[in-house]
């Protein structure tokens, strides 16, 4: 997962790529409240925006790309700003999740740096 937050700081533009996984039904930013722990969505990132979607087959490469802003934060990080996602990855409380049919709750799961 690549992230980058813009100049102004008011946007974030993201690249997650991902290895044989098999029929993605989506993928999300959560936000724990304490390091290591687990916590809500935070921004969808595969689809860009609910519903979920599944991807049948096999993926390899490139999951999801684009930009996000504030306005598209919710549950934990709802009515925030970008800064405070960045505040959330350097504490530890942010990791991405990659659900799929077989394994509803999320397959992977790694902590944003």
């Amino acid at each position: 997962m690549k992230l980058q937050v813009s100049d102004d700081g008011l946007s974030v533009h993201y690249r997650l790529i991902v290895a044989n996984i098999e029929n993605v039904t989506m993928a999300h930013i959560h936000i724990a409240a304490v390091p290591g722990g687990t916590g809500g969505v935070a921004v969808w990132l595969y689809p860009s925006m609910p519903p979920a979607a599944q991807l049948p087959g096999r993926t390899q490469g490139v999951l999801g790309h684009g930009m996000f802003t504030a306005a598209n934060l919710m549950g934990p990080l709802s009515g925030m700003s970008i800064a405070d996602l960045v505040t959330a990855i350097h504490e530890g409380r942010a990791y991405v999740n990659v659900h799929t049919s077989a394994f509803p709750g999320g397959e992977i799961r790694g902590y944003l740096r």
